[in-house]
């Protein structure tokens, strides 16, 4: 009887080791999913979001030289904000996009201040450079 209960028991536990290193393999192929730009249809857009989303400087390309930024209707300097939160921050989901594909609205992870839906208003001049950037939390 006792021999019985440990193979019982034996088993029991290697099921659940068995259970929990797939869970395990689950966990990390769900961090290495890429999200879907496709719903952006501003090009531009597109590509500048790609750049930030991956922290390449080439983000720098898609806006004027000085452009308008503000955050939550708060004027704040567009490159020194940039300057830190390239490569530290992105957008996790895109779930809505509006104005011609230069409103953006989706989950994003701001750094150390945690994740929150926001919004990114690009405002794109004659020449389809971005002269001005609205970011703030979405509601």
């Amino acid at each position: 009887m006792r021999k019985l209960f440990s193979i019982l028991i034996s088993s029991c536990l290697f099921i659940s080791a068995c259970a929990q290193k797939k869970e395990e393999k689950k966990i990390i192929n769900q961090k290495h999913k890429t999200m879907n730009l496709d719903k952006i249809t501003n090009n531009n857009v597109r590509k500048a979001i790609e750049a930030l989303d991956s922290g390449d400087k080439i983000w720098y390309s898609y806006f004027t030289e000085n452009p308008t930024m503000t955050d939550d209707e708060n004027k704040i300097d567009f490159k020194s904000f940039f300057a830190t939160a390239l490569g530290k921050e992105k957008f996790l989901t895109i779930d809505k996009v509006e104005n011609d594909g230069k409103d953006i609205y989706g989950n994003f992870k701001a750094g150390n201040w945690g994740t929150f839906r926001v919004f990114f208003k690009f405002h794109q001049n004659t020449d389809g450079k971005f002269d001005r950037l609205d970011i703030g939390q979405a509601h």
